[in-house]
């Protein structure tokens, strides 16, 4: 039931849940799904996915193509979410932080 579920988030565009479908592939064997699932949240600007998907490089799963292709949908992703209304929300976050 939670992989159904985890399916619809992602087919829905939830990035988290793509990269917890990547897991589950993963832990189920199926390395060449999990690297796809990994692939699709890099796109979307998954840090912690790409860390994945680089894995799976490494291992042999995923081809070096591939891997230049999602670290450039990667940076765009990223690109895409700066503005300085979240850059200036981000200073805040760090100056209140560091008055605790």
């Amino acid at each position: 039931k939670e992989v159904y579920h985890l399916e619809q988030a992602a087919i829905e565009g939830h990035v988290l849940a793509r990269n917890n479908l990547g897991c589950v592939e993963e832990e189920n064997g199926r390395m060449e799904r999990a690297a796809k699932h990994w692939i699709i949240a890099v796109n979307l600007g998954h840090s912690h996915s790409l860390d994945a998907v680089k894995s799976c490089y490494r291992q042999g799963f995923v081809s070096k193509e591939d891997l230049a292709k999602a670290l450039r949908a990667h940076q765009a992703a990223l690109d895409a979410m700066k503005s300085p209304q979240r850059d200036e929300a981000n200073a805040i976050r760090d100056y209140m932080k560091s008055r605790k």
